[in-house]
């Protein structure tokens, strides 16, 4: 069967789209590569006027590494390319368990990222003297992951916590 070239394209088109780059089988580099687009994603959620370019620019990285790991993330709006109000992602995120130590939390969308970022940041609010900033967080989970609030276990792990580094905890590292 004989094709002609704008069926040949689009048959190539098709297969590299289709194509998933998990990011536990990527190299240590490549990994360091997503985390850095991922944030360029994040920083155009936060700031809708933001170009992918000037997004990409403060993370670091190119519009072309943004674009290769996560191209439904992105969609074309009156000719400049936008993002997505949530996706579908996966990563890694670590929280800490009842006994102080740092958990991996898989999330599979931006919400549930959203979410545990939210609670970093009221848990942080919380070992800062606000008592209240965990009344939203008791008895929820998140991506199968119970949050912990309890005053007596945060007390009690009070010292393990200001080792457990918040910053770490969001950036995908333990």
């Amino acid at each position: 069967m004989i094709r002609s070239k704008g069926q040949k394209k689009q048959r190539r088109g098709q297969s590299k789209s289709t194509r998933r780059l998990l990011p536990g089988s990527l190299p240590q580099r490549s990994q360091l590569a997503r985390d850095r687009a991922m944030h360029a994603i994040s920083a155009m959620r936060r700031d809708p006027k933001l170009s992918l370019s000037h997004a990409a620019k403060l993370e670091g990285v190119r519009p072309a590494t943004v674009k290769k790991y996560f191209p439904s993330s992105l969609m074309r709006s009156k000719g400049k390319l936008r993002v997505t109000k949530s996706d579908r992602s996966s990563a890694t995120l670590y929280v800490p368990d009842a006994n102080g130590d740092a958990i991996p939390v898989h999330t599979r969308s931006s919400k549930d990222r959203k979410a545990l970022s939210r609670y970093l940041r009221d848990l942080g609010r919380y070992l800062r003297g606000r008592r209240n900033a965990l009344a939203p967080w008791r008895g929820k989970t998140i991506a199968g992951v119970e949050l912990v609030t309890s005053a007596d276990v945060i007390v009690s792990l009070e010292p393990a916590l200001s080792e457990f580094s918040l910053y770490r905890a969001t950036n995908s590292g333990a």
